[in-house]
């Protein structure tokens, strides 16, 4: 891997191919990367670090870039520990080390590692000079923490994004976008942006999709920065694709979405799932793009993925104990948490002796403003297509 990104920034994060689930709750088919940077001139600014089970390669990748040189500056933009968890390890190798973070990270620091003492607080649009380069600092609240905030490199017009322009996947190949891939071989003709598109909305979706309102205003305040490259903790380096990468982060802080619908089920005995699948084949009839996710087996990450994606939400649950079975009412409470809005709804479901799961998926969707399609479809007993018509369903979605 080529880890000059240029004279001044050296990239010497890892790639992690051994952990499945990332935060104990998102699959990692992909792997993921934890990004950190050097910034090299008269002095040495690290930005961010790397997970603790891979300090060993870490520390050589340092090594490596710098020999032994001393580093002078730790900026710690995001106190995540997959970013913050070697930060006792450099101050005891680099004992003279200054860290450079806001005020709002100061306690998180003390409280993670015990560090205290030689913490340099900035504030917004505070600089640190390095000898020809400068380093500016931009809070930006809420993406997804209260402490993160942003480093700017004036001279090359660089931003070190912290969480934000992030995917999931590993950076194999390189950590430019002109040779990161995510899996096998990346032709030279192929669009990097493209290739993480989903992993991109599924990091964002799964993780910062709550915090829309305080995207949207970090992307305001950066709008005033010239950027000529991202360096985000995780994924590709942006060179190429910065302007398609920050279009896509407005698009999906804006909770907008391209027309395709997201079937979420969850089955008991399989009624459910088969109201699901007859929707599914209704909607591939008519040529209009959806994917389905049984919520009993599958990972919610790729579900909340496509609610993302798509402007229409349809969910099956069956009643269970007069509610909404729990895999479905877990997914549905999510989507609220992540204040999903400007979808259109569909709920379904069957029940035996009292129907409940569609009113209850609807009062929520209410509340979220959701566009109900229809009063949804709930049905008795065993599936048959008679009682659930869903060729007049995606006939609605379809022309709507």
């Amino acid at each position: 891997m080529n880890r000059k990104i240029s004279e001044k920034i050296r990239y010497v994060g890892v790639n992690d191919h051994h952990k499945v689930i990332f935060e104990g709750l998102w699959p990692l088919p992909f792997g993921v990367s934890y990004n950190s940077y050097l910034v090299i001139d008269d002095k040495i600014a690290l930005i961010d670090t790397a997970e603790a089970d891979f300090s060993n390669e870490y520390l050589s990748n340092i090594r490596k870039q710098i020999g032994n040189r001393p580093i002078d500056y730790l900026v710690v933009n995001h106190m995540e520990p997959d970013h913050s968890s070697l930060l006792g390890v450099i101050r005891e190798i680099y004992p003279d080390i200054r860290i450079v973070t806001n005020a709002k990270a100061v306690p998180m620091i003390g409280g993670y590692y015990g560090v205290t003492d030689n913490i340099h607080v900035v504030k917004e649009g505070d600089t640190l000079s390095l000898g020809n380069s400068t380093l500016a600092f931009y809070m930006a609240p809420m993406v997804h923490w209260p402490e993160t905030m942003v480093t700017y490199f004036v001279e090359e017009k660089t931003l070190f994004s912290g969480d934000a322009f992030g995917t999931f996947g590993a950076v194999d190949g390189g950590i430019a976008d002109t040779d990161a891939r995510l899996c096998g071989w990346l032709d030279k003709s192929e669009n990097c942006f493209a290739e993480f598109k989903d992993e991109m909305t599924r990091y964002y979706s799964n993780i910062v999709g709550k915090y829309g309102q305080t995207v949207q205003a970090a992307l305001k305040k950066l709008s005033g920065l010239e950027i000529k490259r991202i360096c985000s903790t995780h994924g590709p380096v942006w060179e190429n694709h910065v302007a398609d990468v920050v279009a896509y982060y407005d698009k999906l802080s804006r909770y907008e979405a391209e027309r395709g619908v997201c079937i979420a089920y969850a089955s008991m005995y399989g009624n459910t799932a088969q109201a699901a699948k007859s929707l599914a084949a209704e909607l591939a009839k008519r040529g209009v793009k959806y994917s389905l996710h049984n919520l009993c087996t599958e990972n919610v990450s790729y579900a909340y993925r496509d609610a993302f994606k798509y402007d229409t939400i349809a969910i099956g649950a069956p009643t269970y104990n007069n509610d909404i079975f729990p895999p479905a009412y877990n997914f549905m409470y999510g989507l609220c948490a992540r204040l999903v809005k400007n979808r259109r709804f569909f709920a379904f479901g069957s029940f035996t002796w009292a129907g409940a799961s569609v009113r209850l998926l609807n009062e929520m969707a209410k509340k979220q403003d959701m566009e109900l399609i229809s009063e949804g479809i709930s049905f008795p007993q065993g599936y048959t297509p008679e009682k659930c018509n869903m060729a007049a369903v995606a006939e609605l979605i379809s022309k709507q």
